[in-house]
């Protein structure tokens, strides 16, 4: 955002103007961060079911669709947080950060954050909008301030899962937003292979969890380039595209995406009205001082006019050299405040300038945006449906080997697979039976034991 700095002639409302514009621009972005956000890409449940029959039952609802994002999310032990902290100064109509406070933090094993000049701030249990209300409430307290900061508090980074039984690699896992246990097995390798081993069910499983998460990265990009496409047309509106028709989430997809669209383009459209309203201050300023030029002008030569009336009267011994001296000093004020007048006036034309030159730069680097960000999202898309192609070879492949497997079966017993997740919700751990679609929480402990077919 441009800033009005001219000389002693400028206006002080044009100050106030300019403050109260900073202000609507850096609002929204602050009051954005109020969400929970993670910088890991975001995964939906799996679409496709591993090989053999649950024997557990289906779990309760609470359990299937639960997740950060069905409310708010409570943090825990492990969470790692990005706080940002601004106050705005009415003063002299700016925003003050308080870096010394922003940045990463770790909930730690007392559920605490330590926090400068706070200390230890209970955060386990609390959600992000809650502790950046404590926030800013104690630093207000603290500093005795007049008006309370806003504070940003988003999650960087959940706390992980654990996988324990018979996968092939067991331990801790990073957390993202909609991570199934049929995703959190595909992880840790799969299932791990009997000694006896057939390759096909880590292989089944392994390309059925590939092939969910590249089906559900791909319904993504796609609603990410309607976006884009929208954009570039600017375009408000933003159908849901064909390839979407069969998702599951098209809908949530396709909301989510006209979101960030509007919030995108109010702040790019916000940008622009600020650009113009600063001209039309700077075109009014300059409009204000040619009229101050005109005033002084006819002053300097009334002035002037006087000067010479008095020279002659001087000369003449019919007035004294002081008067003389008054005028001449009276002329020389007029001058220097022309010049004066004449330097705001190339300050504020400058400004004129420089404020056009912003906007055509914004415009362009808006539209650079949208057409680099189309071009990566193709690109994605087209890496994405070779991977999905090789992922759907490897299932045919391992069918094809579970099928020849059962044929030579005396039994004909198929696979068992078990699922169980213990979760603590504050009232300590609890063990649930889920299926492979069940929703994990961070911080949950899954524990799978399969019973393979065996040869």
């Amino acid at each position: 955002m441009l800033k009005n700095d001219h000389s002693k002639s400028g206006s002080p409302a044009l100050l106030f103007a300019a403050g109260a514009l900073l202000l609507s621009s850096v609002a929204p972005v602050l009051a954005q961060d109020k969400a929970p956000k993670t910088t890991q890409q975001t995964s939906t449940e799996a679409e496709t079911a591993t090989p053999g029959k649950a024997a557990a039952p289906k779990p309760p609802a609470a359990v299937a669709a639960s997740g950060p994002a069905s409310g708010g999310y409570k943090l825990g032990v492990m969470d790692k947080l990005r706080i940002r902290v601004a106050e705005w100064q009415p003063a002299d109509g700016t925003v003050r950060d308080w870096d010394v406070v922003g940045g990463e933090y770790t909930v730690g094993p007392s559920g605490a954050l330590s926090l400068p000049f706070i200390g230890d701030l209970d955060a386990a249990g609390k959600t992000t909008a809650e502790v950046a209300g404590l926030i800013g409430q104690q630093l207000r307290d603290k500093f005795a301030l007049r008006n309370l900061p806003s504070a940003s508090v988003e999650i960087s980074q959940y706390r992980p899962v654990y996988l324990a039984g018979d996968v092939t690699t067991p331990g801790e896992f990073p957390y993202s937003p909609n991570l199934t246990v049929l995703k959190a097995v595909s992880l840790a390798g799969g299932l791990r292979r009997s000694d006896a081993g057939q390759r096909f069910a880590k292989d089944f499983i392994n390309a059925q969890g590939d092939v969910a998460v590249y089906d559900n990265q791909r319904g993504r990009l796609i609603a990410r380039r309607a976006r884009l496409v929208a954009e570039v047309s600017g375009s408000r509106d933003l159908p849901i595209p064909a390839e979407l028709k069969d998702v599951p989430n098209a809908a949530q997809l396709i909301a989510s995406e006209t979101s960030l669209m509007k919030s995108r383009r109010d702040r790019y459209e916000l940008q622009l009205q600020a650009l113009n309203e600063l001209r039309s201050l700077l075109e009014s300023e300059v409009k204000s001082l040619a009229q101050k030029t005109e005033t002084q002008q006819r002053q300097l030569d009334l002035v002037s006019e006087n000067r010479d009336k008095m020279s002659r009267l001087t000369e003449q011994g019919l007035a004294t050299s002081s008067r003389l001296l008054t005028i001449e000093e009276r002329t020389a004020s007029i001058q220097s405040t022309l010049l004066d007048i004449d330097t705001s006036t190339l300050k504020a034309k400058q400004d004129i300038s420089q404020a056009n030159q912003d906007e055509i730069n914004l415009r362009n680097d808006w539209e650079a945006d949208r057409a680099k960000e189309l071009q990566d999202t193709e690109a994605e898309l087209e890496k994405l449906g070779l991977q999905l192609t090789t992922s759907r070879q490897l299932i045919s492949e391992a069918v094809a080997q579970s099928a020849e497997a059962l044929r030579f079966d005396p039994s004909k017993t198929a696979a068992t697979i078990k699922y169980t997740v213990v979760r603590d919700e504050g009232d300590g751990p609890k063990e649930v039976a889920v299926d492979e679609n069940a929703r994990l929480m961070p911080g949950d402990v899954v524990k799978v034991t399969s019973e393979l077919l065996m040869q």
